[in-house]
């Protein structure tokens, strides 16, 4: 199958086209390269993806007409691209124009591919809101204009298919680590701290924080297993994540018993809108994907450790 994956370039975007392309479909990726963080870090994400045979264009889904510069005969859309996180440097117009207008630019292009078997909307834990430890029919409560905009964009989404445009849905990923995590997360952070005697910036309060920390590959087999499950899916929002809880305190102490060394903390004030608890409720996805993550967190600590070694260290 041709498959068209936003936000290529990203952390879980490049891990799931190279999945893809390991699966053999024919995979395109679209990245606008912003320089939220390190433009070569992405491009390192974007070389892996091309060495296995996928292709990807640069452009700003913003302002880019998709036709023109990739066709419309695709059968999936896996949609990753969005404004990520929670950040005092994005402004709401960031979040909105990213994450709502970009989101709407790629629906209307979907409505184009006659061919299109599903749009895959990738989504995220904060919609929820300061705790997300809920079934998916939930009522949304996010707390900060990334949870407010992901969810603008996934109900954008699944209007289409509730008017019978086309088949959707909505994937809700909590706390995903490993391999290419972005610079500023917290994995990336403490572990670039530990090789380089820095001190890792700690918010107040954080160390108590429980988080559904979930292995990037574990999330990866719950994104392509929605292939295949075109109708079993239209029309749903789906968690994929971990069951299994950790504090931040015991994530650092994982880096540090990888790494064979304390890391320093320099303790800042805590940050409007981060989520207290993140529990994924996977009773939907097990029912429907047969989705079961095994990766334990000490395993994905390694994964990535040995990744950031081999990418930044002499």
């Amino acid at each position: 199958m041709k498959i068209l994956v936003t936000g290529v370039a990203g952390f879980i975007g490049s891990h799931t086209a190279e999945r893809l392309l390991d699966m053999g479909h024919e995979v395109t990726g679209v990245d606008n390269f912003s320089d939220y963080y390190d433009v070569n870090l992405k491009q390192l994400n974007a070389k892996a993806v091309k060495n296995k045979g996928g292709t990807i264009e640069t452009l700003d889904l913003r302002i880019d007409e998709l036709s023109k510069k990739i066709g419309n005969d695709f059968d999936y859309i896996f949609h990753f691209a969005a404004q990520p996180g929670i950040s005092s440097t994005s402004t709401f117009e960031d979040y909105f124009s990213n994450n709502v207008l970009a989101t709407k630019y790629v629906i209307d292009f979907a409505l184009k591919c006659a061919s299109l078997q599903l749009f895959v909307n990738i989504a995220t834990s904060s919609i929820y809101g300061l705790e997300a430890t809920f079934p998916e029919d939930r009522a949304p409560e996010p707390a900060s204009h990334y949870g407010v905009t992901k969810l603008a964009a996934e109900q954008l989404v699944l209007q289409k298919s509730r008017e019978l445009q086309m088949k959707a849905c909505s994937l809700r990923l909590y706390s995903v680590i490993g391999p290419r995590e972005r610079p500023e997360k917290m994995y990336t952070k403490l572990i670039a701290c530990g090789f380089n005697d820095t001190e890792f910036p700690l918010f107040e309060g954080s160390q108590s924080h429980l988080r559904s920390f979930t292995y990037v590959g574990d999330i990866v087999d719950g994104i392509v297993s929605v292939i295949g499950k075109e109708t079993l899916v239209d029309g749903e929002v789906i968690n994929l994540g971990t069951e299994i809880e950790h504090t931040t305190q015991e994530g650092i102490e994982a880096v540090e018993t990888v790494l064979g060394k304390s890391i320093n903390m320099n303790v800042i004030p805590k940050r409007a809108g981060d989520q207290l608890r993140t529990k994924a409720n996977i009773d939907k996805a097990r029912k429907l994907l047969n989705y079961d993550p095994q990766t334990t967190l000490l395993e994905g600590v390694r994964h990535q450790v040995n990744w950031y070694k081999k990418n930044f260290i002499d």
